[in-house]
């Protein structure tokens, strides 16, 4: 799988939040995305997702141009900005209920996924019970339940405790191995440099590239 993105720009009446934006990603690495909050990394990860259109350029997906018609083709799992949840549910029984969409997994995976997180002890628990932190696990675990081809992570590690955060990025490291395509942003730096391959640094809607 590679992802290409073609002078994308993004604009909101007259301000342009991204501005002719150029990038490659491809399976089997991980890449960053570094940026104050605003410069428009959340934005661009909508934009990949299908959840913004562009103003202007193109996203080709293995040479082909995405758009809304092809969208559900892409094996594509995204955790942008914040989890969202029923509070009313456990953990557990919120994953059960997404699980149930495409019915591709059963209690199994979802055990799995909560166990590589960090989460598992509190499954049971209610949601709206839940730290900022075992929210953020969720959300990821949500992620990672159905085995995705691509990864995407906003502001992966917010709130979440160092060993958890060790785990779940041995696990990215791992999901690369496997061929994996996976794009993280996170404000912290250490964590961008122990993960990726490749950064992408957002300014003020202008994005340059940097190797690791």
């Amino acid at each position: 799988m590679k992802i290409e993105v073609k002078n994308i720009s993004k604009r909101f009446r007259n301000d342009f939040v991204l501005k002719d934006v150029n990038a490659f990603f491809e399976s089997g690495h991980i890449y960053g995305l570094s940026g104050r909050n605003g410069a428009g990394k959340s934005v661009f990860l909508k934009i990949l997702c299908g959840l913004y259109k562009p103003s202007s350029g193109e996203i080709l997906f293995n040479n082909k141009k995405y758009d809304k018609d092809n969208l559900h083709l892409l094996n594509i799992r995204a955790l942008i900005e914040k989890p969202n949840f029923f509070p009313e549910l456990t953990g557990y029984e919120n994953l059960r209920l997404l699980a149930k969409i495409q019915n591709k997994i059963g209690d199994k995976e979802i055990n799995e996924a909560l166990k590589d997180v960090n989460l598992y002890d509190e499954k049971d628990k209610k949601y709206s019970e839940y730290s900022l932190g075992m929210k953020q696990k969720l959300g990821i675990a949500q992620v990672l339940m159905e085995d995705p081809d691509i990864i995407i992570l906003d502001e992966a590690f917010n709130g979440i405790e160092a060993n958890s955060v060790i785990k779940i990025s041995e696990l990215l490291k791992k999901k690369k191995k496997d061929g994996k395509l996976i794009i993280i942003s996170t404000h912290i730096k250490e964590d961008l440099d122990n993960l990726s391959d490749v950064i992408y640094y957002f300014d003020a809607g202008e994005v340059k590239k940097g190797e690791i």
